[in-house]
């Protein structure tokens, strides 16, 4: 899952892991599920009249909707922001030129087959100076329902799907609508504590949220679950292999790192489950209830972890929140930090800092010299608009 910044290649998770959801059962389930009197799955036999009845039912399982209505939201607004960028308009050379307003940047100045980064900016993109500044904390929200390309967008919808479906299923639309968005906002409240020379766009903090909600679920759950320490190395495993992939350039890794921290925080408030043993005393026969009183329905550490995590998320949100209107720059005060978004090597370099171009316009002519590699270039156009001169500045500063 990618967070992409204005330059905008990013990573996505290959590797899902998706823990079986606890309504379904079968021979191979995971899962043990707490015991509850109304629904009897077994009755007395003659040979034992003594013995208790036997009764279980699973969780209730959620059609998912909102999933999927998330994934059109993000496709519609991909498309939409295609059709403002209106590539053949504004810049020299586009990809896909039979797609008409619908062809994607040059793969110079955008690989991942989408708009550019004004385009993205117009749409809501982050950016952080607008935010502070210009009074467009609305950013936050919107930035991740935004991509930049085609690539981001696809791999992004479909670890949607594979996890978000699931996890709707079992824990209904409200709940994970819930971590998705909260998700969603911690990664960008952090990314924007950290990255403030470049746009980021994408799903991927929210993504994550979803699996530290997993992490946290199985956590917090832990009775229920059968082959606890395998599921749970898996799940380790998947998220520390994308957020090692996070390191790449141009990829947003501390929108993965907060939207990950929020979403685990999150999972413990919102995906806590009774204990197994429990017993539902509702329409249970007297003698039974008292057999079966002694099992609370949460253990003591669940509302441990409960009141711990709420307490955190709130206390997270609101020292970002202030720390970010203030104009914190995170990266002046932790000199290591920016290596756990990008570690330069020989094969690429970590360098965000916005392009600029010197300009000048001689009739029919428009001259640009990029001021960080020296590249002049000259451009037969007439009143170029600012919107195009930044495109091919990009351009040429790539």
């Amino acid at each position: 899952m990618g967070r992409g910044g204005n330059q905008i290649p990013s990573s996505d998770i290959e590797n899902k892991i998706t823990i079986p959801p606890s309504s379904q059962q079968s021979r191979n389930d995971n899962t043990i599920h707490p015991v509850s009197m109304d629904t009897p799955t077994a009755t007395n036999t003659p040979s034992n009249h003594n013995q208790h009845m036997v009764f279980s039912k699973p969780f209730k399982s959620w059609f998912p909707w909102l999933i999927p209505s998330f994934v059109v939201i993000n496709v519609v607004l991909f498309l939409i922001t295609m059709s403002i960028n209106n590539c053949p308009k504004n810049s020299t050379s586009c990809i896909g030129g039979f797609l008409g307003r619908f062809s994607f940047q040059p793969f110079k100045e955008n690989p991942l087959l989408g708009p550019s980064a004004n385009s993205l900016d117009k749409m809501g993109a982050l950016e952080v100076n607008k935010v502070v500044h210009g009074g467009e904390g609305w950013r936050l929200f919107t930035c991740m329902w935004l991509h930049a390309g085609v690539f981001h967008i696809l791999a992004n919808m479909l670890s949607l799907l594979f996890i978000g479906i699931r996890l709707e299923q079992e824990f209904g639309f409200v709940r994970i609508g819930l971590l998705y968005i909260i998700a969603g906002m911690g990664g960008s409240l952090l990314s924007a504590l950290f990255i403030q020379s470049s746009i980021s766009v994408g799903a991927s903090g929210a993504l994550f949220g979803l699996l530290g909600g997993m992490l946290s679920e199985l956590i917090t759950n832990w009775t229920i679950y059968a082959n606890k320490f395998a599921a749970l190395l898996t799940l380790v495993l998947i998220i520390a292999i994308n957020l090692a992939v996070g390191i790449l350039p141009h990829v947003d890794n501390f929108a993965h790192i907060g939207g990950f921290v929020s979403g685990f925080l999150v999972g413990f408030v919102f995906l806590m489950r009774p204990q197994f043993g429990w017993v539902n005393q509702r329409n249970v026969p007297p003698r039974i209830a008292a057999a079966s009183s002694a099992k609370t329905k949460h253990k003591t550490y669940q509302y441990v972890l409960w009141v711990t995590a709420l307490i955190l998320l709130i206390i997270g949100f609101t020292v970002g929140l202030v720390l970010l209107f203030r104009g914190f720059d995170a990266n002046k005060h932790c000199s290591w930090c920016h290596y756990m978004s990008c570690i330069p090597t020989k094969r690429w370099s970590c360098n965000n800092d916005p392009v600029t171009c010197m300009s000048s316009q001689t009739l029919n002519q428009l001259n640009l010299t990029c001021s960080s590699n020296g590249k002049t270039n000259t451009y037969q156009m007439s009143n170029a608009t600012d919107n195009q001169i930044r495109q091919l500045c990009t351009q040429l500063c790539g």
